[in-house]
């Protein structure tokens, strides 16, 4: 081989090695930026999911709905999403109730009236007044009944308490009945807002 040729040949071996030393390298920063993308992208998906299970915790609930006390409003098998991040009660609101003084399952029902305030249930027309004025209560189905066991209602609701009755008023056990009685507020899961299921029926408990 002469000395040209050898140069030649040389040069080319060169090229070759820088030509595969760029490609290398061009291969490592690739797999380099794959590698951050999906790091970053299972740490959005992980941060995503505890931003959720934290909201299930402390600020929304669901629940299923159980029997027939808040028809034709709710339904049993209903599924709600509730609120429950530093929730007041007030009149009109829908919430879940546990730990009550004679069930052992939560049950859901309405709010009549909240601390303070001045309740009267007029059982011979079934009218519902409170601090005075008698209620409008287009949800309800039914009439407003005494029922077995009738509480004695304060002249007042006393403070941490809620009165509570369903909307199906002729077949729901509630605050009118000493076996549920006044509600402490401690006791309340939270409010319903929103039902999820059945697919037809989405959107505000309150439309």
């Amino acid at each position: 081989m002469s000395e040209k040729e050898r140069i030649s040949a040389e040069e080319k071996e060169t090229d070759k090695a820088v030509k595969t030393t760029v490609t290398d390298v061009a291969d490592e920063k690739e797999s380099s930026g794959v590698s951050a993308f999906l790091f970053e992208w299972a740490n959005a998906l992980i941060v995503a999911l505890v931003f959720v299970v934290l909201l299930l915790t402390f600020v929304f609930r669901q629940v299923t709905v159980k029997g027939d006390s808040m028809n034709d409003t709710l339904r049993s098998g209903d599924r709600l999403i509730l609120y429950n991040f530093m929730y007041t009660p007030k009149y009109g609101d829908i919430v879940v109730v546990t730990h009550g003084q004679k069930y052992e399952d939560p049950i859901i029902k309405r709010v009549i009236a909240t601390e303070g305030q001045s309740l009267n249930i007029n059982y011979d027309t079934g009218e519902v007044s409170v601090d005075g004025v008698i209620l409008d209560e287009p949800y309800i189905k039914g009439e407003t009944i005494r029922l077995k066991h009738p509480l004695e209602i304060p002249d007042k609701i006393p403070e941490g308490y809620v009165f509570v009755m369903g909307d199906n008023r002729e077949n729901s056990l509630d605050s009118r009945s000493t076996q549920i009685g006044l509600i402490p507020v401690e006791n309340i899961i939270g409010k319903a807002e929103f039902r999820i299921f059945p697919p037809k029926t989405i959107g505000s408990v309150y439309s």
